[in-house]
């Protein structure tokens, strides 16, 4: 796979662009079953670097072309540039929501959109025909798992035509603890101790989780949306 890097992540990593990765995958799918296909789980495809090179929205074709159902997950609006390949399409779009203060989003996704900005562009989609979800989290302790923040994510997304929602807390996967001590140390520096304790002591993570968990069904059935809702911890 070419590769290319094209700038940098928030926590100073480059992004590699994989500048034939469209060429690829239409090889790849010529001798594939069509089946169903998540977009995607460990990099934003639709990053800002995304309206340069154009690679997710001509994966995206080639597979919906060759009669894969397309799940995306994205944090950026400007997937709005591929309403006209996503309206009438087998797939759904999902947004990954976080925080409603527009002060602490940009702090802890430094370049994504706005939380309120995402909101809009599911209410587009949706207006387009294009079936959609939301993907509530990861939450960050102490930030962005506050009652006040969780009952404004709730309230938004009840008003939203979504077909299910899915909730999450922070989880201790390899590699994030650095990112996430580096955040704390230059913004929450006092946080760290916390962190360290909720995600690597199994008793206090089971102590956080069951309390996020209450909070999290109390607010799914004060909005009415228990029927769409999954907590996935």
């Amino acid at each position: 796979m070419k590769k290319f890097t094209g700038h940098t992540e928030p926590w100073g990593k480059f992004v590699d662009v994989k500048i034939n990765s469209a060429d690829v995958l239409q090889k790849q799918v010529q001798r594939a079953k069509p089946d169903s296909v998540f977009m995607s789980s460990a990099c934003d495809g639709w990053q800002q670097i995304e309206r340069k090179y154009r690679l997710s929205r001509e994966c995206l074709s080639i597979l919906l072309e060759h009669g894969f159902h397309v799940s995306i997950l994205t944090k950026n609006a400007n997937i709005r540039d591929d309403f006209d390949v996503l309206g009438g399409a087998d797939a759904k779009l999902g947004f990954t929501l976080t925080a409603m203060d527009d002060g602490l989003c940009r702090k802890i996704e430094p370049r994504a959109s706005l939380t309120r900005d995402r909101i809009d562009a599911i209410k587009e989609a949706d207006k387009r025909g294009i079936k959609t979800w939301a993907f509530l989290g990861p939450f960050m302790p102490f930030l962005s798992d506050s009652e006040e923040n969780l009952d404004a994510l709730f309230k938004a997304v009840s008003e939203l035509n979504l077909e299910n929602i899915l909730v999450d807390h922070l989880n201790p996967k390899s590699g994030v603890w650095q990112s996430i001590k580096g955040f704390l140390g230059e913004n929450y520096p006092y946080l760290i101790g916390f962190y360290g304790k909720m995600l690597y002591d199994s008793s206090e993570r089971k102590i956080y989780s069951d309390g996020l968990r209450k909070i999290v069904e109390r607010k799914a059935d004060k909005y009415r949306l228990t029927d769409k809702l999954k907590i996935v911890f």
